[in-house]
């Protein structure tokens, strides 16, 4: 086999990642990888409000179009920044193994928990998602809108006056900074982001190389992101949407899966979860409760509101 070709961002975060995915393909596959690193228009535009300027897919567009013409031969995305449906004639091929997937409170103080901040407190964040659930917790938090890279984001916590800012746990431990978490949020507090957490793999469908990848996939964690997503695609999800899904295995080798729909001023949250065997048709279910419960209102609201 040829030497392949993987397609990355070029921050430190997507670099140490996809060096990971690169020596895992080495390893079970046995033929060369060199990073192929692609500057996207989520890159370029690293002030703008990602709901301003099209969503975390302008995180995957020039990646996917390098797959397509050939430039690359597989890619490496953080699972949470994919859209509902990835380009016609890509797969996913491989999910490894999930790392932490919850989210990670770094305060200026140290040792401060998140429902310990002060009345008040300025917190940083970039996530629709996470916005919405700190507003839930504590509708006196000041949610202030944060961008750029982990170490920018780090960076500002002191610079911008934050008492704290959130991030997210497999982020910041790929980049060996751990030790600066002073609180793993409780998924029962903060339900985490679809896929976060996991590494997913993409490649061009039909070919060989999209079979092979298998190798290097985690069943469990494959399974999980299969019922997240199905929730995801059922609500037609981007990041203008405050929602979040978790899928768990249970002892029985069912998955669990809970899910939710948020109001952005967190007034109003909708949740349901079930388990199941199948995990699309979980993901379906899921998704089908909360617009039924209420969601289908929330979504209705929020997309009006991103209108232009």
């Amino acid at each position: 086999m040829k030497r392949l070709r993987l397609a990355t961002r070029g921050s430190q975060l997507a670099l140490a990642q996809s060096g990971w995915v690169a020596r895992r393909v080495e390893e079970k596959l046995g033929v060369a990888v060199e990073l192929v690193t692609v500057r996207t228009s989520g890159d370029r535009l690293a002030d703008v409000s990602l709901a301003k300027i099209g969503g975390k897919g302008l995180f995957i567009k020039e990646i996917e179009e390098a797959l397509l013409d050939g430039r690359a031969d597989l890619a490496v995305h953080s699972a949470k920044d994919l859209p509902a449906r990835i380009a016609e004639g890509l797969v996913l091929a491989a999910f490894p193994a999930r790392a932490d997937p919850r989210d990670a409170l770094v305060a200026r103080e140290p040792g401060m928990r998140l429902l310990a901040l002060p009345i008040g407190a300025r917190v940083g964040t970039g996530s629709a998602r996470r916005r919405a659930q700190l507003l839930v917790l504590r509708p006196d938090f000041e949610v202030v809108a944060l961008r750029g890279n982990v170490t920018t984001r780090l960076e500002r916590l002191a610079e911008r006056n934050f008492d704290a800012v959130l991030l997210a746990c497999a982020g910041l431990d790929r980049l060996d900074l751990g030790a600066r978490i002073h609180e793993r949020v409780s998924a029962s507090l903060m339900l985490p982001a679809v896929g976060q957490g996991v590494l997913a793999i993409e490649a061009r469908g039909g070919e060989a190389l999209a079979t092979d990848l298998a190798a290097i996939s985690d069943r469990p964690s494959a399974l999980a992101i299969a019922a997240e997503r199905a929730f995801l695609a059922r609500l037609e999800g981007d990041c203008n949407v405050p929602l979040a899904a978790f899928a768990e295995p249970e002892e029985d080798g069912r998955l669990r899966l809970r899910g939710m729909v948020i109001s952005a001023d967190g007034a109003r949250v909708v949740r349901a979860e079930a388990s199941g065997a199948h995990p699309e048709q979980l993901g379906t279910e899921v998704a089908d409760a909360v617009l039924a419960k209420g969601g289908d209102e929330i979504l209705a609201e929020l997309r009006r509101e991103a209108a232009p």
